[in-house]
């Protein structure tokens, strides 16, 4: 049983690292990637819908933050970091970005969804945020780089 367990461990090593790192990045910027989408007018690239605003004013009602700047700050959040995110681009920074606005959402917009949506968004971007983007990322470009010219 053992050997088979290690050949089966054996198997599994030759995945990339990188490979994985991809689809955890992917997939952690899906969510917010569709919500930020969700707040643009259908025949617009970036005009935000009227009815946002409202959403931000009575249905999360965030403290210490006007409801348009609020609802402005969310939506370019939720364009900007899955791009970033998904690129591999400034990859902590994003994952970083995208926890926080989970941290909000779970905090003030909706507690009861910790075990539903929010711990699996935490887990996801967890990973990028400890371990980088990986081999196939816009960061090890741009570090591959920054040391050819330090050289």
């Amino acid at each position: 049983m053992l050997k088979l367990y290690s050949r089966f461990e054996a198997l599994l090593d030759r995945i990339p690292n990188a490979l994985v790192l991809l689809f955890v990045r992917i997939t952690a910027a899906q969510p917010f990637w569709f919500s930020g989408r969700s707040k643009i007018q259908d025949d617009s690239w970036f005009a935000m819908r009227p009815e946002v605003v409202d959403l931000f004013r009575y249905e999360y009602d965030l403290p210490l933050i006007s409801a348009e700047l609020a609802a402005r700050l969310a939506t370019v959040a939720e364009h900007v970091l899955p791009i970033m995110l998904v690129l591999g681009l400034f990859t902590r920074f994003s994952a970083a970005g995208l926890l926080v606005m989970t941290a909000v959402i779970q905090l003030l917009v909706y507690p009861e969804a910790w075990w539903t949506v929010h711990s699996l968004w935490t887990a996801l971007l967890l990973v990028p945020l400890a371990m980088g983007g990986g081999a196939i990322s816009l960061d090890q470009l741009l570090l591959k780089n920054a040391r050819s010219a330090a050289a």
